[in-house]
């Protein structure tokens, strides 16, 4: 959950604007088990499928570099899922071979994959550290066995102890860009009590940074049938209003810095910012990005993209071979080129998610040719009637207020 599967994309801008270097999404679909809350492009019992499903994507990392026509720089790599830690090592030394030919990865680039703590260990870390991984993230969720049953996670707390001891000695620490661990709050049943037991569980591991998501009842997902069927309570969003004012303000106190709705980072022995994730500021910037894998989301060169969903079709076909222009491959099932006024409400409705940054005036302006002022003066002034946003020459932001209420303030962008 580090990362989300979909995010809108970099859209056109006035010329003269240069973009960031590109950020890379590969999606690995594979679990053991579909958690009871998840409603991305995942399956399980599939897994035999994941020889040809990594040959598919090692092509379709090359096809696109070979499309794109050099050899374009790359700052961040994110290996999402799905569970990428269910796919062996082998087959990831094939894909850094053909990430490093089709691409220029810049010093430092930011290479993230996401881990379930019950399937890794401690020959399984070094060996992703040794290929180029430098930050890990550990779907935790919860410390407590029965929350973690209820989503149906396979994973124990032991284990996630473990995962970490072993990430630690790998590397996966303050000289690279260290671990993510994921948790989620407002749990049917869930107290304050349990949460803030969690949480302190978990501070008391360090990691770099850390994510924290309200639970969100997905349509399809079995958690919400259970809740509309009568088997759960409906969670309450006053206690869950609770539980985010009492995270935020123990990782305030535990040297944690907030600088995006739901995500922390910690700022001490390193330059402040060192440990967000910088391929999520990526999607959060409107910056450009590429989706490689079955399911996954791109935009650059002014076109959002997505790829066929099912592995089975994706695997067909990446086998026909057949070359499309850049940024699109085979299995690019859809594609929409933005306009500049969706371009200019998307930067909106994404920067406003950070916390302290926001929205900055003259990136704004350099990026669109207008301030604002002028794009989005009425619905600014109106967000700060009601006492969501700030608003000043360095840029526009949400208060802390706002932060609750966020879906109110993206309302005016969509």
């Amino acid at each position: 959950m580090d990362t989300p599967l979909s995010a809108p994309g970099c859209p056109p801008a006035v010329a003269g604007w240069v973009a960031p270097p590109l950020s890379l999404y590969l999606h690995l679909p594979f679990c053991q088990v579909r958690c009871a809350y998840c409603d991305f492009n995942t399956y399980a019992g599939l897994n035999d499928l994941i020889p040809a499903y990594a040959a598919a994507l090692e092509q379709e990392i090359r096809a696109v570099g070979q499309a794109a026509g050099a050899k374009l720089p790359v700052h961040t790599i994110f290996f999402g899922g799905g569970t990428p830690s269910l796919v062996p090592l082998e087959h990831y030394s094939a894909l850094f071979a053909a990430l490093r030919q089709s691409f220029d990865l810049t010093p430092g680039c930011e290479i993230t994959l996401e881990a379930n703590p019950g399937t890794v260990d401690a020959v399984y870390l070094a060996g992703l550290r040794a290929l180029g991984v430098n930050r890990l993230s550990f779907g935790v969720q919860s410390a407590h066995p029965a929350e973690l049953k209820l989503l149906d996670r396979l994973h124990t707390f032991e284990d996630v102890l473990n995962a970490v001891a072993w990430a630690r000695a790998a590397g996966f620490d303050a000289t690279a860009y260290g671990l993510n661990l994921d948790l989620i709050f407002g749990l049917p049943h869930q107290t304050l009590a349990d949460w803030q037991s969690t949480l302190r569980r978990v501070l008391a591991l360090r990691p770099e940074h850390l994510s924290l998501y309200a639970l969100s009842l997905e349509n399809g997902t079995p958690l919400r049938a259970w809740v509309y069927q009568g088997l759960l309570p409906l969670p309450d969003p006053d206690l869950a209003a609770d539980m985010y004012h009492f995270a935020a303000e123990a990782l305030a106190q535990a040297g944690y810095a907030q600088y995006e709705i739901s995500n922390w980072a910690r700022s001490d022995g390193h330059s402040p910012g060192y440990f967000q994730c910088r391929h999520n500021l990526q999607y959060w910037r409107n910056w450009p990005y590429l989706g490689l894998g079955a399911g996954a989301h791109g935009c650059a060169a002014g076109w959002r993209y997505s790829n066929v969903l099912a592995p089975a079709a994706y695997i067909n076909r990446l086998a026909g071979g057949e070359v499309r222009p850049y940024p699109f491959s085979a299995v690019a099932v859809e594609r929409h080129a933005q306009t500049h006024a969706e371009a200019m409400n998307e930067t909106m409705l994404l920067g406003l998610r950070l916390t302290a940054e926001g929205v900055r005036e003259a990136d704004f302006a350099a990026r669109y040719g207008l301030n604002l002022r002028a794009a989005f003066g009425r619905q600014l002034r109106r967000l700060m009637a009601l006492g969501l946003l700030a608003w000043d020459s360095e840029g526009a932001r949400l208060t802390p207020g706002g932060r609750l209420l966020g879906n109110r303030a993206f309302q005016e962008f969509v």
